[in-house]
């Protein structure tokens, strides 16, 4: 594979956080980024199994109560269902490949079990309640994925990491060639990590405007439902 593939696509390209929610967001990636490497340090292989743990578990997530929201609202959901469900295996094949590779211990499973539950969970009320949040959430998750695994690539080709061959898993799934290593596994998923980055902010930008738009055609509260002021007969 080409040294040179994906750099369009994992150019940096981080959002800066406007309103509240994005704040929030933001905070909440950058904790977790500081236990990440805290905990892991520069033993990215298995940092990427227990990061694809949690990354799997929003599309999964996002597809389901959207799903659950088309049919109650009897609407069409705009291929958010879809799109969301793709990411999710996406991010389960990262998991899968990586696992091969990292041969993470009986420890390191445990966590991945308890990090999914917690998360799960959090994640899921917190799309319940705002999903522009969830999804920013997401995308900043992306963008500090699209970081570890420039930082993987730079350990690999300097030679901190083997640059072992690709599991048969990773290049039957992203067709890469038979001679494949874990250099090209790398540009690969990072360039499915930007891919979702970029698709989750828009999600979060399109929430944003249609909270807009709503907040601007909900008349004021001294206004009756045509825009004139209201009488006692619309009260």
């Amino acid at each position: 594979m080409n040294s040179n593939s994906g750099v369009a696509l994992t150019a940096p390209n981080h959002r800066k956080p406007q309103t509240l929610s994005d704040k929030i967001a933001f905070a909440f990636v950058k904790a977790l980024r500081c236990v990440a490497d805290r905990f892991f340090a520069r033993r990215y292989g298995h940092r990427a199994v227990v990061l694809e743990t949690v990354a799997a578990v929003p599309g999964m997530v996002g597809g389901l109560l959207q799903h659950l929201s088309a049919l109650r609202r009897i609407r069409d959901d705009h291929g958010w269902i879809r799109t969301l469900l793709d990411e999710a295996e996406n991010e389960r094949m990262h998991l899968m490949t990586f696992i091969e590779i990292a041969k993470p211990s009986r420890f390191e499973r445990w966590l991945v079990m308890a990090t999914q539950f917690v998360f799960y969970n959090a994640y899921f009320f917190l799309y319940l309640f705002s999903p522009r949040t969830a999804h920013r959430v997401v995308g900043y998750f992306e963008e500090e994925a699209v970081v570890s695994y420039t930082q993987y690539l730079a350990e690999v080709d300097a030679g901190r990491h083997e640059n072992v061959p690709a599991p048969q898993l990773a290049i039957d799934y992203w067709q890469l060639p038979e001679d494949a290593r874990l250099r090209d596994v790398i540009i690969a998923v990072r360039a499915d990590e930007a891919g979702h980055r970029d698709v989750n902010h828009e999600f979060a930008d399109q929430l944003n405007r249609r909270r807009n738009d709503n907040a601007e055609q909900r008349p004021s509260p001294e206004l009756g439902a045509s825009g004139n002021t209201l009488t006692e007969a619309d009260a």
